[in-house]
């Protein structure tokens, strides 16, 4: 009789967590992914529709940057990483099959209170004088990048966890890796939009995803972006002028009007060829899963690539 009464406690506390979520549905499989913070919006929305046509199938997702992801990946800790830059050869060699789905672009910000904010908005910033912050650290002064006589120190701030975001603005800037930029390391897309935000003195560089708010399609309160002076004419032209909004930008790096990088595509990692629902769901992704993209202020890429992604994934 105790036997009986024990098995039924451990049978109620057993369909209890089942019903709490706390034991996994063994008719249900779950999908894990990790990564760049560039592409963690768009896969919240991919969970979303994919899981309307396949309620079976549940979602790990966490962001934590591109080399998290990459590592995740290989590591096995994780069936996708989502990474914001291109693989490396050594990558490839270690394992990771990759799969461009969309496209986006890290621009620069500063806080909306700067001091010589009229003058970035209507000049913009060449390519060397971002190189001689971030890099060089040869103009210290926000006197200095505007021409002005202000004297207020640039307090340059960039990313200090392994992320796509960093690496191709340092790319931009003249081919170097993250290592090379300077400033105040802050972890996460959010957490340097936020350090910019709060700071009248600041620079810094964001995916488009968090340099502008996804509902009013303006930047995000408190942050402006630097226009980059494309032609080095030191003003920017009528064709340079596409950030005032989000679908402003994305329509200008569809177009090809903002350089890349730093507009580069995003992917989708395994470790080795993918199979399974991990497979249905990344050929999803390029499929009808692409109809969602411009609306969460991403880039379709073109039907060429998305052709060379389904021949990879097949």
């Amino acid at each position: 009789m105790k036997g009986k009464i024990i098995a039924s406690i451990i049978i109620t506390i057993f369909i209890t967590a089942l019903l709490s979520g706390c034991v996994d549905n063994p008719d249900t499989e779950t999908i894990r992914v990790s990564g760049a913070f560039a592409l963690y919006p768009m896969m919240l929305k991919w969970e979303e529709e994919y899981k309307k046509l396949n309620p079976k199938v549940k979602f790990d997702i966490s962001a934590g940057g591109a080399g998290k992801g990459l590592t995740d990946t290989l590591g096995g800790l994780v069936d996708i990483g989502m990474v914001s830059r291109d693989i490396t050869t050594a990558e490839e060699e270690k394992g990771a099959y990759w799969i461009a789905v969309t496209k986006d672009a890290v621009v620069p910000t500063v806080n909306k209170d700067n001091p010589v904010l009229a003058q970035l908005k209507a000049n913009g910033l060449k390519r060397d004088v971002f190189e001689k912050i971030y890099i060089n650290e040869t103009v210290k002064t926000w006197g200095q990048v505007a021409g002005t006589g202000s004297t207020d120190k640039i307090n340059v701030y960039t990313r200090s966890d392994a992320c796509g975001a960093a690496e191709t603005w340092a790319t931009y800037l003249g081919k170097y890796k993250q290592e090379k930029l300077n400033g105040v390391g802050v972890n996460g897309d959010p957490g340097l939009a936020e350090a910019v935000r709060q700071d009248k003195l600041g620079i810094g560089y964001n995916n488009i995803g968090f340099a502008y708010d996804a509902n009013t399609r303006k930047p995000v309160e408190g942050i402006e972006i630097i226009p980059l002076d494309l032609n080095g004419n030191g003003k920017i032209d009528p064709e340079e002028n596409f950030y005032g909004t989000m679908d402003e930008i994305v329509e200008a790096i569809g177009a090809g009007k903002y350089p890349s990088p730093p507009a580069r595509d995003l992917n989708l990692v395994t470790r080795g060829k993918p199979t399974g629902t991990v497979q249905d769901f990344i050929k999803w992704t390029l499929t009808e899963g692409q109809q969602y993209i411009p609306e969460q202020g991403y880039i379709v890429l073109p039907q060429s690539t998305i052709n060379d992604g389904l021949k990879k994934v097949e």
